[in-house]
């Protein structure tokens, strides 16, 4: 499992940001990355499309987002993570001062 936390420059919802983009590039037919199952309170899940796992989001305090990135075969996980992590760097470079990643056992 490894954990992200997505620091954004002032004034900016990340989290919205991230939904409104996916739902632009759903439309279009392109992308990597989709939400998956259903948005319960500030928090969805997304999943790559070929890659197997997950990528939980959730809206935190002051519009951090954090993530989660998991993946039944955990050797796997890196390529979730890098991604998850291209994504935030190609389309919102601008909005993100810190990305924080913590790997756990």
């Amino acid at each position: 499992m490894i954990r992200l936390t997505v620091i954004p420059r002032e004034d900016t919802k990340l989290y919205n940001l991230l939904s409104a983009k996916e739902v632009a590039l759903r439309k279009k037919h392109q992308g990597t990355l989709h939400r998956a199952g259903t948005r319960r309170a500030g928090t969805e899940r997304w999943k790559h499309v070929a890659y197997t796992g997950r990528i939980t989001l959730q809206r935190c305090i002051g519009g951090t987002l954090a993530a989660v990135v998991e993946s039944n075969a955990p050797r796997e996980e890196w390529q979730l993570l890098t991604s998850f992590v291209g994504f935030l760097d190609r389309n919102f470079r601008d909005h993100i001062a810190s990305i924080t990643i913590c790997y756990e056992r």
